[in-house]
């Protein structure tokens, strides 16, 4: 793992979960057009406006027996190869050339979730209980395209 990686997948829904693959997206300071969310006082607006997660973590899960795939637990962005222990508030995200982020916060899971998890235990991805298995949500700094392949790359905080 590094602070380099890709896009596996990009993800969007007319509202709710799961979230289904597109070829490309348009980010905007709002996230991507076309995405839509069931519940906008919980998910979205510029602080939440993209929600990302590592295919490893989802990996991960799916080996312990969940039935979870990428896009299937709401977020947009799926990415590979980035070590997703240093995605934390604070840090940076360029995907392909022209799309940057800001990580705001870590997402909590919730019961619309629960069919992804074995016995419907969401909580599994909740960052306090599982350190390192949580989504992220993102501002974005710089609006662009994105798509599968496209590069990521994570850099510090901004001073």
């Amino acid at each position: 793992m590094t602070h380099r990686g890709s896009i596996v997948q990009v993800s969007i829904s007319t509202g709710g979960v799961p979230k289904l693959p597109v070829a490309e997206g348009r980010v905007t300071g709002l996230g991507l057009e076309g995405d839509g969310h069931d519940n906008p006082d919980i998910h979205g607006g510029p602080e939440r406006a993209l929600c990302l997660f590592a295919i490893e973590r989802i990996e991960a899960m799916a080996a312990e027996g969940h039935p979870i795939g990428a896009g299937s637990t709401g977020e947009n962005i799926t990415t590979r190869g980035v070590d997703w222990d240093l995605v934390v508030p604070g840090v940076r995200l360029r995907l392909g050339p022209d799309v940057l982020l800001e990580v705001t916060r870590y997402t909590t899971p919730c019961k619309t979730n629960a069919r992804w998890f074995t016995g419907g235990d969401f909580n599994r991805m909740h960052q306090n209980l599982f350190p390192g298995y949580s989504r992220v949500y993102a501002r974005v700094i710089a609006n662009g395209v994105v798509r599968p392949g496209d590069e990521v790359e994570l850099s510090p905080p901004a001073p």
